[in-house]
């Protein structure tokens, strides 16, 4: 039986990233519950977690956006994971967080088990079946 789907808007964190993909959602031991969560591990000293111009979650009020960190963030994640958080915002904005929560969920969903690709390791976190990175198709 494949485990519940975690996409949820919940677990969508201030920079863009979806916690639900993260390594340390998705471990067992020592779990981040997300940047939201009261226990949150990943977001503790995070500056853009604690910018006074996010409001909403994923609206960045500021005229500064994207800010230094930010871009930074982006550019680390677009580089090592295939991944951009700045894509993610604009795409919650352009289409609302409905449609960004489908396709992440078609996007980071194991094809073999139904289980969530884990965006670090870029395998399954349940059954642990391997997902080509991007550029390496």
């Amino acid at each position: 039986m494949a485990p519940k789907s975690p996409f949820r808007s919940a677990l969508i964190a201030p920079c863009g990233m979806d916690c639900a993909i993260c390594m340390a959602y998705l471990r067992e031991k020592n779990r981040c519950n997300g940047c939201y969560a009261p226990d949150r591990k990943c977001s503790t000293n995070c500056t853009i977690f604690a910018c006074e111009h996010i409001r909403h979650r994923y609206y960045h009020s500021c005229g500064n956006y994207p800010c230094r960190q930010l871009k930074n963030l982006d550019r680390r994640y677009r580089t090592k994971y295939g991944m951009s958080m700045l894509d993610n915002l604009e795409a919650i904005g352009k289409h609302g967080i409905r449609s960004f929560l489908k396709s992440e969920r078609q996007r980071w969903t194991c094809n073999n088990c139904g289980g969530t690709i884990n965006v670090h390791r870029w395998r399954c976190s349940v059954c642990g079946n391997e997902r080509e990175r991007p550029g390496q198709e």
